[in-house]
C-alpha cells in the first residue's frame, strides 16, 4: 500500500489505489486532499477498474501489460512482486497495470478472463498478446520486449 506525505503538514498517509479511485484521498490529520497515483508516476503498476479502462488503456499510447489478478489467488499473488519489479525496470518503454476481476466484472468479462492470473499486453490500445497462467519474469519481459 502506497504512503503519501501530505504537502500541508507532511503526516504521511497510507492509501489504498483502487478504494481511492474516483475520491478523493484526504490526510489523516489535517483533512488536506492528497496527490495520490499520479499519470507520471511510472515506476509502480496503475490500478485499473472498470470505470478508467477505456482512458488508462484502451485510449492510451504505447505498450501496456494488463496484470487480470484476485487477492485470494495464490499464483497471482507471486506474479505481483514480478509486475512491481517489471514496472521499476520499464524506464517509459512500457506500463504495468492491475486489473482485480473480482472489483471489475465488466472488463474481466470482456476480455473472457476465465483463469488467472492472466496478462493482458496492448499496443496502442489493441489487444496484441495474451499470457495465462504465473510465468516467471524473463518470459514476461521477452513478450514485452517483442511488442516493442
Amino acid at each position: 500500500m502506497p504512503v503519501v506525505a501530505c504537502k500541508k503538514c507532511g503526516t504521511k498517509n497510507r492509501v489504498e489505489p483502487h478504494q481511492a479511485e474516483g475520491k478523493v484521498a484526504r490526510c489523516g490529520k489535517c483533512g488536506e486532499p492528497l496527490e495520490t497515483q499520479s499519470a507520471t508516476n511510472l515506476d509502480q503498476p496503475l490500478v485499473v477498474t472498470d470505470s478508467t479502462f477505456q482512458r488508462d488503456v484502451l485510449s492510451a499510447p504505447g505498450i501496456i501489460l494488463l496484470d487480470c489478478w484476485a487477492p485470494w489467488c495464490g499464483p497471482c499473488r507471486m506474479v505481483g512482486p514480478i509486475m512491481d519489479q517489471l514496472a521499476r525496470e520499464s524506464g517509459g518503454r512500457y506500463r504495468i497495470a492491475k486489473l482485480n476481476v473480482d472489483e471489475n466484472p465488466r472488463t474481466a468479462g470482456q476480455f473472457q478472463i476465465q483463469s488467472i492470473p492472466t496478462m493482458l499486453l496492448f499496443k496502442d490500445g489493441k489487444l496484441i498478446d495474451r499470457l495465462i497462467g504465473a510465468q516467471p519474469k524473463q518470459a514476461i519481459a521477452d513478450r514485452l520486449a517483442r511488442a516493442a
